[in-house]
């Protein structure tokens, strides 16, 4: 109905990206997000419909589908009035939950979304017991990047507290993603052009995986599964610690680690890979609590010479991600056009992203007297290997990758080699990148016993 269309504007060049991996093929489910988590305690079901409710007629982002036939390039339509469909399923006294859920879960990702029809997002609350729920939340990335989904559940456990208790939230008017979209028609792709042609002009292939790809497993039906690994709370301080006394970002030395290993992985001392990047300008008004997709992914090169000492490449590692700053907003289209590589052929392999999101603010649901526990999540990109830093007291690592392309205990073995970089990097930051081990305390005492009775370099060795 016309009357409930409140706006229309163009796609930025990310959600240009993502609906069309979605349009292509439709039936690999790119770009689906589903984020869950267990509740117990006695949930107030009409506070949380209500607070969900609220949260989409907050923001347009929400109440947005999409439009491409017909027209020369897809637009973004915002309707006035969007419902969010809420299911509620009770399977108190079913046996086989733990199935059961695992069924529900691959359907609903089954189900996807039709672009035209918002919203682009549903919930589904399933009680498990009578103080026992599990909350799914499933979203397309068109309307929400991971920045944006924090800030929607933030504002819908303050909303939910507020109805529980019966009071008003002073929630800050919101403001419109298509500020963000007139932004970008001004700027200027001219210097973007220029600053990718001069970092991209020595790379004329993908740095490649193959050697730790299995091509024997390119037959597999197609699945995708997360490891994830925490670091002791002992090394995150370690590495916090260093990050400040150095004036590095806990990212530097995320992407550190990673810009190190795919060296080695590819024997290559000029490798390149993708970055995630907020993409949030520093120059618009609100952009911090603006909700909408924003997240770019752009290449990041980098030389990885072995002599050098790792705390001044380091340092020029941040300097360059600074820079690439200036440049978020660049078309991943256009800096693909802008390289050596050709048409047809991914510029990179493997993505890289450090979450540093804002809180979500679940601890303010203390007065409702609720406990959240076993938040997880499932999400898959075009990329068949994405490395996910997670900060917090105790760090967090994970990998999102294609089955089809790598074996679980290879996925095990990078998250230890990154582990082990990561250990080194913070007890011993005046070294050499050439002398970073990938060896345990324990196989490197047996290797160096190995070396002094063969009498070779050891350190020769280990690192070629």
């Amino acid at each position: 109905m016309k009357e409930n269309i409140q706006d229309i504007y163009e796609l930025s060049p990310l959600q240009k990206g993502i609906l069309f991996h979605g349009l292509y093929a439709p039936e690999e489910g790119l770009y689906f997000i589903q984020f869950s988590y267990r509740v117990r305690g006695n949930l107030n079901l009409e506070a949380l419909d209500h607070a969900w409710q609220q949260v989409v007629a907050r923001h347009t982002i929400l109440r947005t589908s999409f439009y491409w036939e017909e027209i020369d390039k897809p637009l973004q339509v915002v309707h006035r009035q969007v419902t969010v469909p809420i299911e509620h399923k009770d399977w108190r006294g079913i046996a086989d939950q733990p199935q059961r859920y695992k069924d529900f879960l691959n359907h609903d990702r089954q189900r996807g979304f039709d672009f035209s029809k918002p919203p682009l997002m549903r919930m589904t609350v399933i009680r498990f017991s009578d103080q026992s729920y599990q909350i799914v939340w499933s979203k397309h990335h068109l309307i929400l990047d991971g920045w944006s989904g924090a800030l929607v559940i933030g504002e819908f456990f303050q909303l939910y507290q507020a109805f529980c208790q019966g009071e008003n939230v002073p929630l800050l008017p919101s403001i419109p993603f298509k500020n963000y979209i007139a932004w970008l028609r001004k700027q200027d792709l001219a210097n973007a052009e220029e600053y990718w042609k001069r970092t991209l002009k020595n790379f004329k292939t993908a740095t490649p995986l193959t050697y730790i790809e299995d091509p024997d497993l390119s037959n597999q039906e197609e699945k995708y599964n997360e490891e994830m690994l925490e670091f002791p709370e002992s090394v995150t301080h370690q590495l916090q610690t260093l990050a400040q006394q150095q004036r590095l970002t806990l990212n530097t030395l995320f992407q550190g680690a990673w810009s190190l290993l795919l060296s080695r992985y590819s024997c290559q001392n000029q490798i390149v890979y993708g970055c995630g990047v907020s993409g949030r300008p520093v120059d618009l008004d609100g952009t911090e609590s603006m909700v909408g997709v924003f997240i770019n992914t752009l290449p990041v090169c980098v030389n990885v010479p072995p002599d050098h000492l790792l705390l001044p490449w380091l340092a020029e590692l941040q300097t360059q991600l600074v820079e690439l700053r200036q440049y978020e907003y660049s078309p991943l289209v256009d800096v693909q056009g802008w390289s050596d590589v050709p048409r047809g052929f991914p510029l990179f392999k493997t993505i890289v992203v450090f979450e540093n999101y804002p809180s979500a603010q679940i601890d303010s649901t203390e007065k409702a007297e609720l406990e959240f526990q076993d938040f997880d999540g499932f999400y898959k990109t075009n990329y068949p290997l994405n490395i996910i830093g997670h900060p917090g007291p105790q760090l967090k690592l994970g990998i999102n990758y294609d089955c089809r392309r790598f074996k679980a205990t290879t996925i095990t073995g990078i998250l230890k080699h990154l582990e082990l970089l990561l250990t080194e990097m913070a007890t011993n930051p005046d070294i050499q990148l050439q002398h970073l081990l990938l060896l345990t305390p324990e196989q490197r005492q047996i290797t160096q016993a190995l070396a002094k009775e063969m009498t070779f370099n050891f350190d020769f060795a280990l690192s070629h």
